[in-house]
């Protein structure tokens, strides 16, 4: 494989990575919440921050370092789109690193609830709605990307 498409390969199997991560990471989380269950919701909440920072972590640092390497490599200059595509990314950062943060205090909530023989106390759900709020934009933001990034023939090969 030539090293121009190996790195293609590489920034667009990491740019699946994020997405899917970050939509399963949403399914079982919501799933979790449904349920009310405390045991439950620290289980899954613990399960999904290691998940964020082995996969989405890692995914999220290999996508601006493959895409600078693309850049380089196919001369690329900062056109809109990428000017575009690199705001939606850190725009996208910007609303995931405080989700982390926010699982692991849901986690913490939910543990001490089980510790306790208590329901989730009402921080529990305010930190749901900010957890929510945080990934719907953030989820349109990466379809964006997608999106820009599916919209440039150059990139795939095609003239246009």
């Amino acid at each position: 494989m030539e090293p121009q498409m190996f790195v293609k390969w590489l920034h667009v199997l990491s740019s699946t990575i994020l997405f899917g991560t970050g939509i399963g990471i949403a399914f079982f989380m919501l799933m979790a919440h449904r349920t009310r269950d405390p045991k439950v919701i620290a289980s899954v909440a613990g399960m999904v921050v290691v998940a964020d920072f082995v996969f989405t972590a890692t995914a999220g640092v290999v996508q601006p370092v493959t895409g600078a390497i693309l850049m380089g490599m196919m001369e690329l200059t900062f056109a809109p789109w990428i000017v575009a595509a690199l705001s939606l990314f850190v725009f996208v950062g910007a609303c995931w690193i405080p989700v982390v943060f926010i699982q692991m205090r849901m986690k913490r909530l939910a543990e001490q609830a089980v510790a306790d023989g208590a329901g989730l106390p009402p921080e529990y759900d305010r930190l749901y709605r900010i957890w929510v709020i945080l990934g719907c934009p953030a989820f349109v933001a990466m379809v964006a990307i997608f999106y820009l990034m599916l919209a440039q023939p150059a990139l795939w090969g095609h003239a246009g």
